[in-house]
């Protein structure tokens, strides 16, 4: 198993705040890392670092034994669920399309090799019966399989995810995080999933992230998500039930105002 990913004392803040400080992380090819933390703790701002967005305060991020950068392809990325507006002329193969050669300068020119791999692209998320359908009119879930497709277009090495699930009912959590899933065993990925529920993931998750009050813990979920251990992140008494499979976490304090650009 070969690492992916690795960050080493890693630190990241706006202005005169630090979200976090000193992290050490390394993502393994075919793992599944689920990052989980109270809103504006940081957890989107790690994948802008990842994906070359945004610097890091101090310490190193490295993928694949070179330091991060803006516009590698060989990262996906799958961003929340968010419909298109009405009258947009996209239609699912289109959204797809992009993943393949929406990089590259001027209008992308109609071949055989470029239909065929998004055929395959869209097969391979069960994406085909919607592929010549206006993504306007598509569900939720619907466009985040579509979403998922354009993210492996570039055969990338590590997948990023960032709550992928968000505003999605139930079914549709599963279908997407069970389509993460076999993407990543299917093509060994490494795969940074970032949630608000651990729940829909729980059972596919390696490891996970846990970030707040400026400080974070990495472990299995039976590791981190105790009492013990988030009553201590977040320096207040925080309940961790388990029941019929679930997990249920109560108490959490209410979170201040963070700086613009912190998630």
């Amino acid at each position: 198993m070969s690492d992916v990913l690795t960050l080493e004392q890693a630190a990241v803040g706006f202005g005169s705040r630090t979200l976090w400080d000193g992290l050490d992380l390394q993502v393994h090819s075919g793992e599944l890392i689920a990052v989980l933390g109270a809103n504006g703790s940081g957890k989107s701002t790690l994948l802008k670092v990842i994906l070359g967005q945004l610097r890091l305060r101090s310490g190193s991020a490295t993928f694949l034994g070179t330091p991060v950068r803006r516009g590698d392809r060989r990262i996906g990325y799958v961003p929340q669920q968010r419909l298109a507006e009405d009258g947009v002329p996209l239609r699912g193969r289109d959204l797809v399309a992009l993943g393949v050669d929406g990089h590259r300068w001027g209008v992308p020119l109609p071949s055989r090799r470029r239909r065929q791999r998004v055929n395959q692209l869209l097969s391979s998320v069960g994406a085909e019966a919607y592929a010549s359908t206006p993504v306007s009119s598509l569900s939720g879930g619907e466009q985040q399989r579509l979403r998922i497709a354009q993210a492996l277009a570039a055969e990338p090495r590590l997948l990023l995810c960032d709550e992928p699930l968000l505003s999605l009912d139930l079914p549709h959590q599963r279908l997407v995080s069970d389509l993460v899933d076999d993407a990543r065993r299917r093509l060994d990925l490494g795969v940074l999933f970032v949630t608000h529920d651990i729940n829909p993931i729980l059972d596919k998750v390696d490891r996970l992230l846990y970030i707040a009050n400026q400080r974070f813990r990495i472990g299995t979920p039976d590791e981190v998500l105790t009492t013990e251990v988030l009553s201590d992140l977040y320096d207040a008494q925080v309940e961790v039930i388990r029941h019929n499979g679930r997990i249920l976490v109560a108490g959490i304090p209410e979170q201040h105002h963070e700086p613009a650009g912190a998630r």
